[in-house]
């Protein structure tokens, strides 16, 4: 098939803004199956110096469409004027194009070759470079990665209790591969692969979810949306200034927990929480023996270092009906530019960016707590996208999931319908209820197999009555990890070499 550049060009360009159209808020999940196949298209029959063009020309559409969110909160929060931000999300988009023509000049490579021998490396390609993108020093960033695109798909998101989300990438990157082979192969054999496949994708698509388990929950917790403005500075008396909103959350709370008993979550801190402070401890404390029950709740935590100076965790704290703290978790996974400045002393020159950041410490404990019924792991907001880390929870015995998170940074963008996203695979990967609880939205109950059993309006203050229940099995995801990603890193680069090497020695022997 001869496709002109100037439909390559087009080729690479349609395929950043499918893959990216796929993703919320515009949910056209269906082009996540073609947006691969159109990069291939692109690059498939030219020497890889071209390919590699249309594979930066994917990412630095993909990146900018998808996550248009990026420069609004730098720009609102960041302290920086709307043209540095938007710059940064360029940037963003550029670091991701790199990556992205590595997949398009491999492909182009391994396609001089081998045509069918390229179509079978993308899929193992794609998903070891998504795999690259989650572990890179400091600003590694596994978010909306390909499979969470189809994740959608009930019965197919089960396979992530197997390969965790790479699994899911692999199957809609090795779908369009298919797609691609059969249009250069044009055989009614390739034809036939390829309707066979995409009926059995849509018979799942329709029936698949009525084939999966009933999860039946014995217990309640009450999710509270606290559904405070966000803001970068908190005056000394906010407690003071707030206090009658503040009252009306202590009432949905103790209210919820006397109609029906069960566990009280707060989302990560919105507003000045430390228990440090005598009044929002003071609150803290009657919300518990208020209540009866036991009380989550999102806070700084501030602790004194060996030298003197006072250290700031974000943590998430349990007290129990007497007010005393019976467990304590601190944040591992902070946010880059957000909770702290990577190698502060070496980017004076990103003064109005970091000025205002002031640096968190980061925990070191993956700590479970105790509930009555089993036991917990509680996990808060952007390390919810970081699936080999959360699965740890598991293997120190959490029966149940909890995410508490702040998403009111991002606005009503798509950010929040992202993030939930993202959280949701988290509770399939480990086949545990998850409660997921959050300053304004999305706050939400998620059985072990992937379904909203109960959600909240955004943009309200109010309570969830969420179900959940304890489970204990350990999947094979959370047991082996990344072993999937693992494989198509191998596989990667043995097709690689074969292909290449396969290559220069019939050249050699000319």
């Amino acid at each position: 098939m001869r496709i002109s550049r100037p439909v390559r060009f087009l080729l690479a360009i349609a395929s950043g803004a499918a893959i990216a159209l796929s993703f919320p808020n515009y949910n056209l999940s269906f082009l996540a199956w073609l947006g691969i196949a159109m990069l291939m298209l692109a690059s498939l029959g030219v020497r890889p110096r071209e390919a590699a063009l249309y594979g930066f020309l994917h990412g630095l559409v993909f990146y900018p469409t998808c996550l248009p969110w990026i420069a609004t909160v730098i720009h609102q929060f960041g302290n920086v004027d709307s043209v540095t931000a938007a710059a940064v999300l360029g940037l963003m988009g550029v670091a991701g194009g790199l990556i992205d023509s590595i997949f398009s000049s491999s492909v182009a490579a391994v396609g001089k070759r081998s045509v069918p021998l390229a179509c079978l490396l993308a899929p193992f390609l794609w998903v070891t470079l998504e795999f690259l993108r989650a572990h890179l020093p400091i600003i590694s960033f596994p978010w909306n990665l390909l499979g969470y695109a189809v994740s959608g798909n009930l019965a197919l998101l089960q396979l992530t209790a197997w390969t965790g989300i790479y699994g899911l990438s692999f199957l809609a990157a090795a779908f369009s591969a298919l797609l691609v082979w059969s249009l250069l192969e044009r055989t009614k054999r390739s034809f036939s692969a390829v309707f066979s496949v995409a009926a059995i994708l849509l018979l799942l698509s329709w029936q698949g979810a009525r084939l999966l388990p009933q999860a039946t929950p014995h217990y309640w917790a009450h999710l509270v949306q606290t559904n405070f403005p966000q803001s970068e500075h908190y005056p000394p008396d906010w407690m003071q200034i707030h206090a009658g909103e503040m009252d009306q959350l202590e009432k949905i709370s103790v209210d919820a927990a006397r109609r029906q008993p069960g566990l009280i979550v707060w989302p990560e801190t919105p507003a000045p929480f430390s228990l440090r402070d005598p009044v929002f401890a003071a609150r803290a404390e009657r919300i518990a023996s208020g209540s009866g029950n036991d009380f989550l709740v999102g806070v700084v935590t501030w602790t004194q270092g060996s030298s003197g100076e006072w250290q700031a965790s974000n943590s998430a704290v349990l007290l129990d009906p007497s007010g005393h703290r019976l467990f304590s978790y601190d944040k591992i996974h902070l946010v880059p530019f957000g909770e702290y400045v990577p190698l502060r002393p070496w980017i004076k020159f990103a003064g109005r960016l970091t000025a205002d950041i002031a640096d968190f410490t980061p925990g070191t404990t993956y700590s479970i707590g105790r509930l009555d019924g089993g036991q917990f792991g509680v996990f808060i907001c952007y390390e919810a996208i970081f699936g080999d880390e959360i699965r740890r929870f598991s293997l120190a015995g959490a029966d149940l999931l909890i995410t508490i998170s702040n998403d009111g940074w991002f606005g009503r963008s798509a950010a929040p319908a992202q993030h939930l996203m993202m959280a949701r695979v988290r509770a399939v990967e480990s086949r545990r209820w998850l409660l997921r609880d959050t300053n304004n939205g999305y706050t939400v109950s998620v059985d072990p197999y992937g379904r909203y059993v109960a959600s909240m309006a955004t943009d309200i203050r109010g309570e969830l009555d969420a179900p959940y229940d304890f489970r204990s099995d350990r999947t094979l995801y959370v047991r082996w990890s990344d072993w999937f990603a693992w494989l198509c890193v191998v596989a990667s680069l043995g097709l690689i070499v074969f292909g290449i090497s396969r290559r220069a020695g019939r050249a050699s022997s000319l």
